[in-house]
């Protein structure tokens, strides 16, 4: 079942900071990684955040193997994320 990711960071990050940490994971990790179908980052009341459509939770929990070390480096603290279930995705 595909789900959606929301991550509220726990600390004020930069764009500069999400640029390096998107750069570093496509060096050491295949990014975007298998089951991913949708990344999207924004900005919220000065901070970044980030939602992510997923193919199953164990595929987002195998990538925040990668992607926590790669956080830690650039200095992002994403904290937990919320997971929702999605029950419907609609395409152009």
């Amino acid at each position: 079942m595909s789900i959606l990711a929301r991550f509220t960071n726990t600390s004020p990050s930069t764009t500069e900071q999400y640029d390096d940490a998107v750069r570093r994971l496509q060096e050491v990790a295949d990014f975007p990684p298998d089951g991913m179908e949708f990344h999207v980052c924004f900005i919220a009341d000065g901070n970044i955040r980030v939602s992510e459509i997923w193919a199953s939770r164990e595929q987002l929990n195998a990538f925040a193997e990668r992607l926590m070390p790669v956080l830690a480096e650039t200095g992002i603290e994403p904290g937990e994320p919320e997971i929702f279930e999605i029950h419907n995705i609609i395409r152009r």
